[in-house]
This record gives structure tokens, sequence and C-alpha cells, in this order.
């Protein structure tokens, strides 16, 4: 019998829910009913009562879970213990817009507490990176998460949830978006991007007759151009040392603005891998404490 069911099933105790657990592992509601159903037939006997209108745990249950809690905190207690090395390589995955931002206060956080784990980091947008973890070359990924049709079999870890906004050169005046775009030209973000595409639907509810005058393949290159005078455009919100090295004005687009959420992601089978925990922790740890 398989130690992660136990797990799942003192999951499932802890959050009340088969959904809750689910969600708490990061694995489908039809994968937890299944490792419950394994352990009831391992067991000979059920662990929860489904007569009525959710599933309650029998006594069973709880005195199984009481008794294999112990052994968990145990394992779990050895598994994270500081005086244990964390040694070997993991890949992961990031898009280009926290390359310059986020990265630096995550390596750093890597670096000073698993000071013998490397790390390699690989580029993509988070299509490709969605891709290249399920196919498993990659140990975790920072990337969009998407509104629809990420898998089940992930689990994710939301980070942020970014704004749009309009970006105007520095020296530029008024405070009216539509004022400004009829003064500039249009720096369109990459539409073969989401975040581009959201981009570009809203500056044409803005300036249905403008057409973009360059598209650019990254927000830092966006944010250059708009720095040096040649254009405004609407990018996700950029902060930390990408308006240091490109100071522009950033106008809100209000209450109703298109958002993306950051988020890191790994496969649900490697949620407890020690690796993957500390990329997991070190973003949200540099979330946390950095302004980026």
């Amino acid at each position: 019998m398989k130690f992660e069911f136990f797990i799942t099933l003192d999951s499932i105790l802890r959050n009340g829910s088969f959904a809750a657990a689910a969600e708490d592992m990061g694995l489908s509601a039809s994968a937890v009913s299944l490792q419950v159903k394994r352990l009831e037939e391992y067991l000979g006997q059920p662990l929860f009562d489904r007569s009525g209108r959710t599933s309650k745990p029998t006594p069973l249950a709880r005195e199984l879970t009481e008794n294999v809690r112990a052994a968990l905190d145990a394992v779990e207690a050895a598994r994270t213990r500081q005086t244990i090395a964390l040694t070997g390589r993991v890949v992961l995955g990031t898009i280009r817009s926290l390359q310059p931002t986020m990265i630096p206060h995550v390596l750093g956080e890597i670096n000073r507490r698993h000071p013998e784990l490397s790390v390699r980091v690989i580029q993509g947008d988070s299509v490709e990176l969605l891709d290249q973890l399920k196919a498993g070359r990659l140990d975790g990924a920072a990337l969009i998460r998407p509104t629809s049709g990420g898998s089940s079999r992930l689990y994710w870890e939301d980070l942020t949830e970014q704004p749009f906004v309009f970006v105007a050169p520095p020296d530029s005046e008024g405070e009216s978006i539509a004022g400004l775009v009829r003064r500039y030209n249009w720096l369109q973000f990459d539409t073969s991007l989401t975040s581009g595409r959201v981009a570009a639907t809203y500056m044409r509810r803005v300036a249905p007759s403008m057409t973009p005058k360059f598209e650019l393949e990254s927000i830092e290159a966006v944010l250059a151009m708009v720095s040096s005078g040649l254009g405004v455009s609407i990018i996700p919100q950029a902060r930390g040392a990408m308006v240091d090295a490109y100071p522009v004005r950033q106008i809100s687009l209000g209450k109703n603005a298109p958002t993306r959420q950051i988020a890191f992601a790994c496969r649900g089978a490697d949620f407890d891998n020690r690796r993957v925990s500390a990329l997991r922790d070190a973003f949200k740890l540099s979330y946390e404490s950095a302004s980026v």
C-alpha cells in the first residue's frame, strides 16, 4: 500500500472534504476518490459513510489517521530538517519578464538557504513552459496561470496578480489616456503571447482606429522604447529593476483593468520533492519580501 494514500486520507480529515484535499494535494478529485477506494479495499472496511449528502469519516478512518499522523509528522520532520543538506540540480522554467526582476531574488534565496543546490534556469512563454513541465523536462515553472485548461496533474501556487497599466514617456503631460494616444505612437506588446493579445484588445477599446507603429517581444523592450519617448503602450504592471532602468509614467486602467496571475507550478507527484519545495518556498519568500 502506497504511503501517499495515507497522506491523502489525512488531508481529507484535516481539510474537511475530498475536494479540499484534492486542492491541498494538487490532485484531481477523481484521484483522491480512487486512493480512498484503494485504502478501503486494502483494509476491507469503509473509511467514509456515504449514506448522506456528504461523506463522513468512520471511526476507523479517524483512528487510522491518528495513528498514522505521528508517523507522517516524523517523516516530514526528517524530510525538512535543515541539517540534511539539499544537493543536486533542479531545472526551473520562467517567463521572460521575471528574469530581470524576480529571479535574482529567488536564486539569492536558494543560494542562502541551500548553497549546495544547483539551479538551471530556462526561459520560455507560458504555453511552452507548461508543455515542458508536463513532459518532465522542468522540475518547476514560474508562469502565467491559464484561466482555464490548467492540467489537474499539476500543483499551482499563486504568487501575485499583476494588473495591466498604460505606460507613457516620463516627460509626457496630461492624465487622459485618450489624449496621450493621440500624441504618441502605439508600441504593441507581442501579440503571439496571451498578455500581448489582452493588451492589444484593451488598446483597441481605447483607440479603435489606432494601429501599432512597432511590435516588441518583451515588456523590458516596451519599457525601453516608451522611456525613450518613442510611444505609449499597455503592459502588465512593471516594478523594481525594470522601472529603475527604464523610467516611465504608469497610469491605472481603473477597477476594470485586465490582470494576469503569476504562479509557480510543478507536477502534483513532485509536490513533496524537497528540491521542488525549495524552489516553491524561494518564490513565496521573494514575493513576500521584494518590491518587484
